[in-house]
């Protein structure tokens, strides 16, 4: 797919739809200054070209009695492609982790795991995490608060895309 290069309005457009994916085309097509059909089209262009990925509801992880949130680092033994994508692979499936992240530095894994409480993370540690071969050493860090979470890509900050 050839690469979509956004001007003011389809920026508008992102920056409004994440603040409120539910919103109506009509309600869009006035935030942004269209008629809604136009709208409507670069709504569709923007999903088409990769822009925008999905619409999600934003859920309170307290509120769905899982309010513990753990940083883990991980160490594999072996960093060949091969090994990170097979580490990769099977972490996307577990539930549990909310993040993931592949890093530099002296951890190749930062992943956000959401549990109910510690018991919860010492299974998904024993049951999952430190079965898989090539992990080397896991760095767990638990969060205290959460002081600011964002759904949000800070549009107006990108280059040209």
């Amino acid at each position: 797919m050839p690469e979509h290069r956004l001007d003011d309005i389809d920026r508008r457009i992102v920056q409004a739809l994440q603040a409120d994916g539910r919103m109506s085309i009509q309600d869009l097509a006035g935030k942004v200054g269209l008629s809604p059909s136009p709208c409507a089209r670069r709504v569709r262009l923007l999903e088409e070209a990769g822009v925008i990925k999905g619409y999600v509801a934003v859920v309170d992880q307290d509120k769905l009695g899982l309010p513990v949130s753990v940083f883990a680092s991980i160490k594999l033994e072996r960093q060949r492609e091969e090994e990170l994508d097979r580490f990769a692979a099977i972490v996307a499936r577990w539930p549990e982790v909310a993040d993931c992240y592949l890093m530099t530095g002296p951890r190749d894994y930062l992943l956000r795991i959401i549990v109910s409480d510690l018991a919860a993370y010492e299974r998904f540690l024993k049951d999952k995490l430190t079965r898989l071969d090539n992990v080397a050493s896991i760095e767990s860090s638990f969060a205290l608060g959460q002081v600011k979470r964002s759904f949000s890509v800070p549009v107006e900050l990108g280059k040209g895309a």
